[in-house]
């Protein structure tokens, strides 16, 4: 308690006056600059499950992809997960492995665009990992490497672009 009273006092009654100096101004520009934000595997897969299915794991959309991450029944017979629509819908870590294991497929199919391309910019667009898996999860492995060789943009039923992916979803850190 007493603590707590010298604390009260010395709030109170600063020893040093307070000046009225000018605190130097920071741009917004700087500041975001100086920022280093580290996103991992944790905060991809909330990012890609809130993008297609706002992170649920029960819903089914128009052309029949399902769960949290929307899968279709061809990728999932890729992935030789055979399993029914409602199992599938029913079993939230069923639809985790799969996106597991469609990652790293995706990633076995892609690697050496991941190691050659890593960092730089083709096509107008910056090149990682992340963003590759992205687009590779939206649209297939071979739209990606289609893209590298005639710059050609896939885009999914929806209209959305597997560029569209590789920008928003650059710069995570995911060890597979």
């Amino acid at each position: 308690m007493r603590i707590f009273i010298l604390l009260f006092i010395l709030l109170l009654y600063p020893t040093t006056p307070i000046t009225q100096e000018k605190l130097p101004e920071i741009k917004i520009k700087e500041l975001k600059e100086k920022i280093v934000e580290v996103k991992g595997m944790e905060e991809f897969l909330f990012a890609i499950g809130h993008k297609e299915s706002g992170n649920r794991y029960f819903i089914v959309n128009r052309y029949g992809y399902m769960g949290r991450y929307q899968f279709g029944q061809s990728t999932l017979k890729t992935l030789k997960i055979k399993v029914t629509k409602k199992a599938f819908l029913n079993s939230p870590d069923l639809q985790e492995y799969a996106m597991q294991q469609n990652l790293l497929y995706n990633k076995k199919k892609l690697q050496k665009f991941i190691d050659k391309f890593d960092g730089q910019i083709i096509h107008g667009i910056l090149v990682t990992e992340s963003g590759l898996l992205a687009a590779a999860h939206l649209g297939g492995a071979g739209s990606v490497r289609k893209w590298f060789r005639n710059g050609r943009v896939r885009k999914d039923g929806n209209g959305v672009k597997i560029t569209t992916y590789m920008q928003r979803f650059s710069g995570y850190r995911l060890y597979l």
